[in-house]
């Protein structure tokens, strides 16, 4: 009973704010929605918006497709990053608490004014004035890479991790953040039996620290492939279908296969992950 009381906020929340606008957006996609003089008219169509977002619309599928893709790239990206800035913050050194602070900046700035400021004025120019300036240096390092025998496919990917490391900093302060509080949880004694066994500062982290985080891998996964879903090329597309032609139909029925493939994109990492984590008893 207690239990009940407890979430009933959250329940009556998710009833009122998710869970109804959820099956209306379901009856809109299968719908087509037009405004008259006694209200809104809505008439069921079946499948015909699903279709003309597939089949006729030129910048549905090609919108879907590049979220995949930022997704598939990014994630990985990001959780390695997050996990040895992490690692390399839970160390002692003088400005410790600066330097933590530092990287989940961009995560305060990553909202309201700042966040349009970011994609539509001057900030837009410096980073492509960057990139541009960083091309020379990553051919550089394809070329390093490419002599040592690494994989093409490696090195291309290495490569476009660099070009998006400004986006891999402004999207990694919560899970750096996550993994912090994590390894900080750490028993300091299980450290010092692998000290004095012998172990090296390296083999400390594969046997131990990671291990004991890798739940905390699986959250962040899950974190930054929501996140990475919730603001993009695809979000916009569907924004604009909806709020600017006021095609509501065809945006719902858009919003409905992305958050589809979404689940999809959820569940597969799920299954891989779930069968990878270790719980300590």
């Amino acid at each position: 009973m207690w239990g009940v009381i407890y979430v009933l906020p959250w329940l009556i929340g998710f009833v009122l704010f998710f869970f109804v606008p959820l099956l209306a957006s379901l009856r809109y996609s299968m719908s087509t929605i037009q405004a008259n003089a006694e209200g809104i008219a809505i008439q069921f169509t079946g499948f015909a918006n699903y279709i003309q977002a597939l089949t006729v619309n030129t910048s549905f599928n090609r919108a879907l497709i590049e979220s995949i893709t930022d997704v598939l790239v990014n994630v990985p990206l990001i959780v390695i990053f997050s996990l040895f800035l992490a690692v390399i913050l839970n160390q002692k050194f003088r400005g410790r608490a600066v330097a933590r602070s530092i990287f989940f900046l961009p995560v305060i700035l990553a909202s309201g004014v700042i966040m349009s400021l970011e994609s539509t004025s001057l900030i837009e120019a410096v980073n492509q004035n960057g990139t541009g300036g960083s091309a020379f240096g990553t051919l550089e390092l394809e070329g390093l890479m490419l002599n040592a025998g690494v994989s093409e496919w490696i090195v291309t990917y290495l490569s476009g991790a660099v070009d998006r490391i400004y986006q891999i900093v402004s999207q990694s302060g919560v899970q750096i953040l996550i993994f912090l509080a994590g390894i900080q949880t750490i028993s300091p004694q299980l450290y010092e039996a692998s000290k004095m066994e012998g172990a090296t500062g390296y083999e400390a982290f594969w046997k131990i620290t990671f291990p004991m985080v890798s739940p905390l891998i699986f959250v962040n996964a899950i974190y930054t492939i929501i996140d990475s879903f919730a603001n993009n090329a695809m979000t916009k597309l569907i924004r604009d279908t909806g709020f600017v032609k006021f095609d509501f139909g065809l945006s719902s029925a858009m919003a409905w296969v992305y958050f589809v493939a979404i689940a999809i994109i959820l569940v597969i990492v799920s299954i891989i992950f779930s069968k990878r984590v270790f719980y300590q008893d």
